[in-house]
């Protein structure tokens, strides 16, 4: 800072402060200030042009709480770096010294974990130091040993100790309510659960596990523990504690070395308290590949010829938890690419897609799909998602963007990909519309792969045997999937013995079944002509050579990468 400039007499003028006084002097001394930090924001803000990143005064900047959070504040203090911005989707962090290689790695790690855009700021140390001061306005909360944070060492002791259930009722035996909580979901992802069912009942609390589509009882615990547990869980979701009369939905993070789960939590009222869910959604699971959905053959070709296509509109159908929102993912991951804009319009978010704008829609908020897709269009977006189809406002917009220049991909709870068609029109959707906007449509469930480690051969019974020859002879002549009537009397099945690595189901992961068709101009006709049935689009799907999925299961079964029970189980 330069010297102390004299202090000019302007007594004399009765518009100006007296400056022989020291408050005078103060007030002067304080007006430089201001103009030298002028300057030094004007020359810091040169330098980041120069340097290629961005600039920023963080003086007075409404930093967020959940962005400060991101890093810890004798990080932040130590290194001159803090994030002040963060929306889920984008990060940005700031730093007084663009030579520090932590500043970059710090937002690379963030951005990896939170897969999240991000970017970096040069801010002046005025700035950065008013910035830094909001850390005082977070609230001090003393760690709690299995709180939020659950650290990978806790993890693998707990998996350690919790071989087996009979190890795990032991442990839970003799934990304290926060130790029940990170004990129950670190052996959920131990296994790989998808979501955690804490029922109350009037003297134990069941807790079960959904393994691959299908819930196991777990374990008891005891119904003393349950208004704590239901408590502490509603304190790390961020739900109203006093509440126990309406449903609630709310959620937490749980950051791991190399995963970040987050977990949805579902309560609604009940007769003994209140039943819980959640939901643990898994970022390493988010890395699926088209190829990997289970699609082979002809629906393969087709489905990737269709989602090329640069308009129109791909429909998936099924019931809930049949995995149609993870064919839409794949699909947009396989399409994603710097020259694409994707947005997708989701009710909730189930996973963060790097590339890809996500929004949310909210309905109490009054943004539900049909809204936000019309503000999507707004966006110039070259692809579309739109979680579900649920009204005529939604298929109205969806089908008018698949005709102007738009590629939408999108679901609907048909049982079959037969039922779509007659659904759309139903809804009120232009039947005129229909055909030239549709470019295929997807039935799908999810079926359970056999553990290889006790995959064994078996014998299917004489009934079950002659069932599943008949549906295989069914399927088209044309199709490079037909298996030939010799093969037919030596096919071979398989079956899981139950083992350890599968947690004695005999089952480990899932794969998808599917049946999918695309408009050619016998469908258009029938359309056309308002004479659309589910039984005559079937009859027109297998003529042009579609395995049906019922079909598609059991030449997975053929192949050893399910059981014949498990397709009944699906399909029927």
């Amino acid at each position: 800072m330069s010297a102390q400039k004299p202090i000019p007499d302007r007594s004399g003028d009765k518009n100006q402060l007296k400056i022989n006084t020291p408050e005078a002097a103060s007030q002067l001394a304080k007006k430089e200030g201001e103009i030298l930090a002028e300057e030094l924001e004007k020359e810091t803000e040169k330098k980041a042009i120069l340097t290629g990143v961005g600039y920023i005064n963080l003086t007075g900047f409404p930093i967020s709480p959940e962005a400060l959070k991101l890093l810890d504040e004798e990080l932040a203090n130590k290194e001159k770096i803090i994030c002040f911005f963060y929306n889920g989707q984008e990060i940005r962090l700031a730093t007084t010294n663009l030579e520090n290689p932590l500043a970059l790695k710090t937002l690379n790690d963030l951005e990896k974990k939170l897969h999240a855009h991000g970017g970096l700021y040069l801010v002046t140390e005025k700035s950065f130091s008013s910035a830094l001061k909001l850390y005082e306005s977070l609230p001090k909360i003393r760690p709690v040993k299995g709180g939020v944070e659950i650290s990978r060492a806790d993890i693998e002791r707990y998996q350690q100790l919790i071989a087996s259930t009979e190890d795990l009722e032991k442990q839970l035996q003799k934990a304290s309510v926060t130790e029940v909580l990170a004990i129950l979901i670190s052996a959920a992802l131990q296994k790989d659960a998808s979501d955690i069912h804490l029922e109350g009942g009037r003297s134990e609390v069941v807790v079960r596990f959904r393994l691959d589509g299908v819930l196991y009882n777990i374990t008891n615990l005891s119904i003393e523990f349950w208004p704590k547990l239901i408590s502490r869980i509603k304190l790390l979701a961020g739900l109203k504690i006093n509440i126990a009369n309406i449903p609630q939905d709310g959620h937490f993070t749980i950051f791991l070395k190399d995963d970040t789960v987050e977990l949805r939590v579902s309560t609604i009222p009940s007769s003994y308290g209140e039943n819980i869910v959640i939901r643990l959604l898994r970022s390493s699971k988010t890395g699926l590949g088209f190829e990997d959905l289970g699609l082979k053959g002809k629906a393969y070709l087709d489905l990737e010829k269709e989602i090329n296509r640069p308009n129109g509109m791909i429909i998936t159908t099924g019931p809930t938890g049949s995995g149609k929102t993870t064919t839409l993912y794949a699909i947009l991951n396989k399409l994603n690419s710097p020259g694409t804009k994707i947005i997708t319009l989701e009710n909730p978010i189930e996973y963060k897609l790097k590339g890809i704008t996500q929004s949310q829609v909210e309905p109490e908020g009054n943004y539900n799909f049909a809204k936000g897709l019309k503000a999507i269009l707004r966006q110039d977006p070259d692809i579309i998602m739109v979680g579900e189809i649920r009204d005529l406002d939604t298929a109205d917009t969806a089908i008018n963007a698949a005709l102007t220049g738009h590629l939408v991909v999108s679901t609907l709870h048909t049982n079959d990909a037969a039922g779509a068609l007659p659904r759309l029109i139903s809804m009120g959707v232009k039947p005129f519309l229909i055909a030239p906007a549709i470019n295929a449509v997807i039935g799908q469930r999810l079926v359970r792969r056999i553990c290889l480690k006790c995959k064994k051969e078996i014998k299917l019974d004489q009934k079950t045997s002659e069932k599943v020859i008949k549906i295989l002879k069914e399927i088209p002549e044309d199709s490079q999937e037909k298996v030939k009537d010799q093969d037919l009397a030596h096919l071979k099945f398989y079956q899981g013995a139950g083992c350890q690595a599968c947690h004695n189901t005999g089952y480990k992961g899932r794969i998808g079944i599917y049946e999918i068709f695309t408009i050619n101009d016998k469908i258009e006709k029938l359309i056309l002509e308002s004479q659309i049935s589910e039984g005559e689009i079937k009859k027109i799907t297998v003529e042009n050579g579609m395995v049906a999925m019922v079909q598609d299961g059991l030449l997975k079964a053929k192949d050893g990468i399910t059981s014949v029970e498990e397709v009944f189980r699906v399909c029927e």
